[in-house]
């Protein structure tokens, strides 16, 4: 009899426990193998880990629960609890998102982490206005042009059929001449193979994880901007978490942002070699190409700062001050 009123009550205790799982979906637009996705699944896990296993959260790679750009709205409006955006694809809804895919206004791994503090402040206000919270921000490594012919000036990608993935990209393709076309990541290596694209700028990530050396022959390393991938939690969602499983989910952020920041870096190098290795030609650009791609940084800049105002000019003196 003791043993079935201890067996009642280790059962008890077990189904209490299951019920007591917190869990959550995770939306992200790019795939398992991308280490923005791999840090991803580090941050879950550490998360339940930490947490006791009260909180669950399923990392869904390369856009299989919501398309890239639909992923904000979903955590906004509680579909999903939790998600990663790419901040530069918002920019249209409040540039202060899109700060960080000027043309060379940061182009180092410090100058970008300097412009994501100069930004945070006013994301966070802006995402709680809208129910969320910001968890953490990683770097994509610097972007490059993935282009189909050698150029040597802005001019040679007149007319070339360009992947414009965000409102900045789109801006750069008019300013050379190039024609724009939109394509998302989970959908860029069939718009290479069937030739809608021939020319793009992104990061020696985005090349191997999408195999544009199959396609595309010349990256010309310009180093141009550094755009960041955010998390973000629903914040009705993190309000009803109890206070341990909170902090337990802000400190894996924390280590998930640190650990990120780090990982880019080094993968970067790593993203060139393996570019190299499977026949891409990774150069760096004449000067002539650096000057044409200079100014169109700065008149992206001049634009944004029209548009984001005095908001705009706070994250850019903040960012010059540091």
């Amino acid at each position: 009899m003791r043993f079935k009123i201890a067996l009642t009550t280790a059962a008890l205790a077990l189904s209490s426990a299951a019920l007591a799982q917190t869990k959550w979906d995770l939306p992200a637009g790019y795939p398992a193998s991308n280490f923005h996705t791999e840090n991803l699944q580090q941050f879950a896990n550490d998360v339940e880990k930490a947490s006791g296993g009260k909180l669950k959260i399923t990392v869904h790679a390369n856009a299989s629960l919501f398309k890239a750009p639909e992923i904000k709205r979903a955590v906004q409006g509680g579909q999903a609890q939790i998600g990663e955006i790419l901040l530069s694809n918002f920019s249209n809804e409040w540039p202060i998102f899109g700060a960080d895919g000027i043309p060379f206004l940061a182009d180092s791994y410090d100058a970008a982490m300097k412009l994501y503090k100069a930004q945070k402040p006013l994301m966070e206000r802006k995402l709680g206005e809208q129910g969320m919270l910001l968890l953490y921000a990683v770097a994509w490594p610097p972007q490059g042009i993935y282009v189909k012919k050698p150029i040597n000036s802005a001019a040679d990608l007149k007319g070339v059929k360009w992947r414009a993935y965000n409102p900045a990209t789109a801006r750069i393709a008019e300013l050379v001449g190039a024609q724009p076309v939109t394509v998302q990541a989970a959908e860029l290596s069939q718009a290479m193979a069937t030739g809608v694209v021939e020319s793009y700028m992104s990061s020696g990530s985005t090349g191997y994880d999408t195999k544009t050396y199959e396609h595309i022959k010349n990256f010309y390393d310009t180093q141009a901007w550094l755009p960041k991938n955010a998390v973000l939690v629903n914040k009705a969602a993190f309000d009803a978490l109890d206070k341990p499983t909170q902090a337990a989910l802000q400190k894996a952020a924390a280590d998930a942002e640190t650990r990120g920041w780090a990982l880019s870096q080094q993968k970067n190098t790593e993203y060139l070699d393996l570019l190299k290795k499977n026949g891409m030609n990774v150069v760096q650009p004449s000067p002539q190409l650096k000057a044409d791609m200079k100014k169109v940084g700065e008149t992206m800049l001049q634009e944004w700062l029209q548009k984001a105002g005095a908001e705009g000019q706070t994250v850019v003196d903040a960012f010059k001050k540091m």
